[in-house]
């Protein structure tokens, strides 16, 4: 990621627009800005939500709230709750993401 030059400057998350996405399950919530080609997200996972695809996407991604599960292609099963991070990088390993109860997200990708 090249964090080009670009002015200080401060963002109000509630003059961003809530998108809808359906999973397989669930729903997500996102707000998406962009930074030239940078995106930051605040996401939010429904109760019950799964993915409905497996992403090759690289994410830095932060749990501000309850906690997911993340599958990756091999088989493996990550859980990621309230104050930890992951990071992947593209086209590193492919994943999904779960969650149960419901979760809320910061992500830079």
């Amino acid at each position: 990621m090249q964090l080009s030059s670009f002015p200080f400057q401060t963002l109000d998350w509630s003059s961003i627009p809530r998108e809808e996405h359906k999973g397989e399950t669930g729903l997500a919530y996102w707000q998406v800005f962009m930074m030239g080609e940078i995106r930051v997200r605040k996401v939010e996972y429904s109760t019950g939500y799964k993915a409905d695809h497996w992403c090759k996407k690289g994410h830095i991604i932060l749990c501000t709230e309850g906690e997911m599960d993340t599958e990756l292609d091999d088989g493996r099963i990550m859980k990621l709750t309230a104050g930890m991070t992951y990071f992947v990088g593209d086209d590193c390993e492919a994943h999904r993401t779960s969650t149960k109860n419901g979760c809320k997200l910061f992500i830079v990708d």
